[in-house]
């Protein structure tokens, strides 16, 4: 099914997505809709492909009470994190990257090539635990 996701079963079953759908998140990034509540009836758990063009920045935020799990698929991107994003760290293809519930990050493209990865978090709904942090945004280029 290309376009819109498919209509939730009232009873869970295995469904397959297709679709060019996007979103853009409170964090200021395109997501590719994939897995959610929203999507599939999911209760537990959502993943969405991400594509990171070169420039791309997030805004500061943190993820409430979800843990995060990021699987590189192609080119490299960086992030800040941290209480005051004092920490750092570059993830490129192939690359596995974990943020715990409850950790500041922001997320950035500083490279000449897109970043694609799908990301999976334990929040169904996804952007219902993001919490902006605008008064980070402001410590980083």
């Amino acid at each position: 099914m290309t376009g819109s996701p498919p209509e939730t079963p009232a009873t869970p079953t295995c469904t397959v997505v297709r679709t060019d759908d996007t979103y853009q998140g409170k964090q200021g990034l395109n997501y590719f809709a994939g897995i959610s509540t929203e999507s599939v009836g999911s209760q537990g758990s959502c993943m969405h492909l991400l594509r990171l063009p070169p420039g791309a920045r997030a805004k500061a935020h943190l993820h409430e009470q979800h843990e995060t799990a990021i699987y590189v698929l192609s080119g490299e991107a960086e992030m800040w994190y941290g209480e005051q994003l004092e920490q750092h760290v570059v993830v490129q293809a192939g690359d596995f990257l974990y943020i715990p519930a409850g950790i500041p990050h922001l997320p950035f493209n500083p490279y000449q090539h897109e970043a694609v990865a799908v990301i999976a978090r334990t929040d169904p709904n996804e952007q219902e635990s993001v919490r902006l942090l605008p008064e980070l945004d402001g410590l980083h280029p």
